[in-house]
C-alpha cells in the first residue's frame, strides 16, 4: 500500500483500529476478501458455507465454511450504484452501463445487437425541466442576471436570484412527476413518428420499433433532466433494418413535436393550485456519429456520458444520499440553503399529495424514478452482464479446485448445496480506511493498464 504517509492524519481511534486489523492473524485472508470485492466500502457479511457433491456417487468434492474466515464471515460486495456510498461498486455499475449503452450504438452480437445497428437512425436527446424562477448561471461570456460572472465552482450557481419568489413547490412536484412525463413522451413519440411517416399507428408499429436507453441527471438548480439514446429499428428490433422512411431527420422532428405535446395535470389540493407540468423549452437533439469524423456527438462519448451519470444522484446538488426523517436533521447535516428548501418543501407537501410519497423521496428532491433505464430491445441487460461476470468467476473457482467444467464435460454433473445467513454489513473505522486504500490501488492499476494497452497495441502493429 502507498498510504503510509496518510496514517499520521488519522484520528487516534481509527489509527488504533488500522493497526489492530493489520496485525490480526487473519489479515492476509481479510485483505484477499476485500480485494475480491474491489475495495467495497460497505460489504455484506455472510455466515454459512457450500458443499459441491457428485450426485452419482454422493462424494463431497469440495466443502467451504466461513468458520475459519476472519471474524467467521465471508464479505461480498454491496452492489450499491451510488458513487457517494461505494466508489468501488459504483465503478462496476458504471462499467456495466457503459457496455449496455455502447452495445446499442456500435453493435455486439454477444449482447444482442448486430454491427449493422450503426446504420439505424439514432440520436442523443436531452429533455429538461421548465423554469421555476431565475437562478444564478453562466450564460456564455455574458454576466449573470445578478451582474457577476460566476466561476465554474461558484456555489451560487443554480441557486435562485430571489428565494422568496422561487417556485419550490413546482420544482419538487415536477421532479416527482418526471417519470410520468417521460412515459407520456415515449407514447407521443411513437404517434409522431407514425404521423410523419404518413402511416397509422398500427402500420408504423408493424414496420418499426422504437428503442432507447436513458439516464437521469440533476442540474445545479436541483431539477432532474434526462439524457437518452433514441434509436429506430426494424419491426423485430435491432436485428432487422429500419423501414425506408426512417431517418435521423424524421426522428429529430418527431422528438421535438412529442416533447411539446406532453402534459401532466396535478389537481389542486389544500393551498396548492392546480398545475400542468411540461418539459422545458431547452430541448437538445443531436445525431450520433459512428466513427467520430467531425461529428459533435460520438458513440464513445455518449456511452461514457451515460455511464458517468448512472452512478450519481441528488447529492451532486448539495443534498444527502439517504432518507431524511425531519427538518432538524438538515441543520445537523449542514445542507445548503437551496437544497434544504427543496427538501423541506417535499416534507411540507407530503400531506397534500400522500400518494406521491414526497416524504420518502425528499432526499432526492422529489424524484422517485429509475436513474438509468432502457426499452426491452435496446441491447443487453444489467442482469445478463452480471451473470457473465459471475460465470467467469465460477469457472475460475472450478479450475482452481480441479472441478470439472460442465460445458466441456456435461456427463460430469455436480451439485452445489449452499446455506447462507446475513450477518451484517460494513466496516470498522480501521477496516474502512484499509478498504479505501485497496480500492485506490486497484483503480490506479486499472488506469495504468488503460494507458498502457493502446501503446502496446500500437507497438505490436508497427512490428507487423
Amino acid at each position: 500500500m502507498n498510504d503510509a504517509a496518510t496514517l499520521a492524519g488519522l484520528d487516534p481511534a481509527t489509527l488504533t483500529d488500522v493497526l489492530r486489523v493489520a496485525g490480526a492473524p487473519g489479515f492476509d485472508r481479510w485483505h484477499e476478501q476485500i480485494r475480491r470485492t474491489g475495495g467495497c466500502a460497505d460489504p455484506i457479511r455472510l455466515t454459512g458455507g457450500t458443499r459441491t457433491v457428485d450426485p452419482a456417487t454422493k462424494t463431497v468434492l469440495h466443502a467451504y465454511t466461513t468458520d475459519h474466515e476472519p471474524g467467521g464471515v465471508l464479505r461480498i460486495a454491496c452492489g450499491n450504484r451510488r458513487a457517494s456510498r461505494c466508489p468501488s461498486c459504483a465503478w462496476t455499475y458504471a462499467g456495466d452501463t457503459y457496455h449496455l449503452i455502447r452495445a446499442g450504438l456500435v453493435g455486439d452480437p454477444a449482447k444482442g445487437t448486430p454491427p449493422t445497428i450503426r446504420d439505424h437512425p439514432r440520436v442523443f436527446a436531452t429533455l429538461t425541466a421548465p423554469s421555476f424562477g431565475p437562478v444564478h448561471n453562466r450564460p456564455g461570456n455574458r454576466p449573470c442576471r445578478c451582474g457577476r460572472q460566476h466561476a465554474d465552482d461558484d456555489p451560487a450557481l443554480g441557486t435562485p436570484l430571489d428565494s422568496v419568489t422561487y417556485d419550490y413547490a413546482g420544482a419538487v412536484l415536477w421532479n416527482n412527476h418526471a417519470s410520468d412525463l417521460w412515459r407520456y413522451f415515449t407514447i407521443y413519440l411513437r404517434r409522431e413518428i407514425a404521423r410523419r411517416a404518413d402511416l397509422t399507428q398500427k402500420a408504423a408499429r408493424e414496420a418499426s420499433r422504437l428503442s432507447f436507453g436513458k439516464v437521469a441527471e440533476y442540474q445545479k438548480r436541483g431539477a432532474v433532466h434526462f439524457h437518452a439514446v433514441i434509436r429506430l429499428d426494424g419491426p423485430e428490433g435491432p436485428d432487422t433494418p429500419p423501414p425506408h422512411w426512417a431517418s435521423v431527420d424524421l426522428l429529430t422532428i418527431a422528438i421535438r413535436a412529442a416533447a411539446a405535446r406532453v402534459t401532466v395535470d396535478v389537481a389542486a389540493t389544500g393551498d396548492q393550485p392546480a398545475r400542468t407540468l411540461r418539459w422545458g423549452t431547452q430541448l437538445d437533439v443531436q445525431p450520433i456519429g459512428a466513427f467520430g469524423h467531425g461529428e459533435q456527438i460520438t458513440e464513445q462519448a455518449v456511452a461514457s456520458y451515460v455511464a458517468k451519470y448512472a452512478t450519481k444522484a441528488a447529492e451532486t446538488t448539495g443534498t444527502v444520499d439517504r432518507r431524511i426523517g425531519n427538518k432538524e436533521a438538515l441543520v445537523l447535516l449542514g445542507v445548503a440553503d437551496h437544497p434544504r428548501r427543496l427538501i423541506e418543501t417535499c416534507l411540507d407537501l407530503h400531506a397534500a399529495y400522500p400518494d406521491r410519497k414526497l416524504r420518502d423521496w425528499a432526499h432526492m428532491l422529489g424524484f422517485r424514478g429509475h436513474f438509468s433505464s432502457k426499452s426491452r430491445r435496446y441491447s443487453t441487460t444489467l442482469g445478463a452482464l452480471r451473470q457473465v461476470r459471475a460465470d467467469y468467476r465460477a469457472a475460475q473457482q472450478r479450475a482452481a479446485l480441479g472441478l470439472p467444467d460442465p460445458d466441456e464435460h456435461p456427463e460430469s454433473t455436480t451439485l452445489t448445496l449452499a446455506h447462507w445467513v446475513y450477518a451484517g454489513h460494513g466496516h470498522t473505522p480501521g477496516e474502512s480506511w484499509l478498504a479505501a486504500s485497496i480500492h485506490r490501488d486497484l483503480q490506479a492499476n486499472r488506469e495504468a493498464a488503460r494507458v498502457e494497452l493502446p501503446a502496446q497495441l500500437a507497438l505490436e502493429g508497427a512490428a507487423l
